[in-house]
């Protein structure tokens, strides 16, 4: 409670009720009334890297499709991340059943943000955009790969381990030529899109957002919508095709579910084990399921 009172002094906000809004894993939120009446929202991110590519993206984003705008942001100091203050989008997290329209909605925007193309394959730092080592995407992706490896050998047991390495390298050497760079939201799921009835009026935390390829950004929506509720998955793909080429996912989809859940423990094991059980369980069962274990 101390930081978002900081936050406050800092902001020079005149607030009626603070609320602590749930299920922001990697940062805190605050939904703010102000005395005006106003609703606001504040976000402390976990880092100062992930403030300043939130508040880059979002600028970026304003007038492309509905996202929150920045109000103000603190830079924070020597012992403080920082913080953005956010408007209040009207809308609910869509994380119950969702029908065809909202489906097809979700597929448009997605799109539309691929459609905005970045310098290269990277992301914004507080020093400006921070391209990848050597402006290459898949040479990303194996060294996340092979940074991940010791912290999992340490919660995997070894037998599926094993297999999760040789699998790796027969799945990766298949994928085609990325899509790219442009920007990808690399949580885009439910919890992260916001519904007002069976209209989506919002898309939130673009704390990891970066210049990728396309094609990593479809592993939640699948793994959280389409296979829930497949019926969504058609309209999806159409409202998407309406802005840009949906990719051949049979290929990628496979490969990220598994590069995701891989990546999964070893966020588990860094942010506590304990406290991130249920995730780890979810990644561990994923990857079970990948390598046929």
């Amino acid at each position: 409670m101390s930081s978002i009172l900081n936050v406050i002094e800092k902001l020079k906000l005149n607030v009626l009720n603070i609320e602590d809004v749930p299920e922001s894993y990697s940062s805190d939120v605050f939904k703010l009334t102000l005395v005006s009446g106003e609703d606001v929202y504040v976000k402390i991110p976990f880092n100062k890297d992930k403030l300043f590519r939130e508040f880059q993206v979002l600028e970026i984003l304003k007038d492309v499709i509905p996202v929150p705008k920045v109000l103000d942001i603190w830079c924070g100091d020597e012992s403080n991340t920082g913080a953005l203050l956010l408007s209040a989008i009207q809308g609910v997290p869509c994380t119950e059943n969702m029908d065809e329209k909202l489906s097809f909605q979700m597929g448009v925007y997605h799109a539309m943000l691929h459609e905005v193309k970045t310098p290269g394959y990277g992301y914004h730092s507080t020093d400006g955009f921070k391209f990848l080592d050597q402006n290459n995407w898949r040479l990303h992706i194996k060294n996340n790969f092979e940074k991940w490896k010791e912290p999992c050998k340490e919660l995997l047991e070894p037998a599926l381990y094993e297999r999760c390495i040789l699998h790796f390298d027969g799945v990766f050497s298949a994928l085609p030529d990325p899509d790219g760079p442009c920007f990808v939201h690399m949580d885009f799921r439910p919890g992260n899109i916001l519904v007002n009835g069976n209209r989506v009026t919002g898309i939130i935390d673009f704390e990891s957002a970066r210049g990728g390829s396309s094609e990593i950004d479809f592993t939640k929506i699948n793994r959280y919508i389409w296979e829930v509720n497949p019926r969504t998955k058609s309209p999806y793909f159409e409202g998407y095709q309406t802005i840009r080429n949906m990719l051949n996912l049979e290929i990628v989809l496979p490969f990220y579910n598994f590069y995701d859940a891989f990546g999964a423990v070893v966020w588990c094991k860094n942010r506590g084990v304990e406290r991130n059980q249920s995730f780890l369980q979810e990644s561990i069962e994923v990857l079970k399921k990948s390598v046929s274990y």
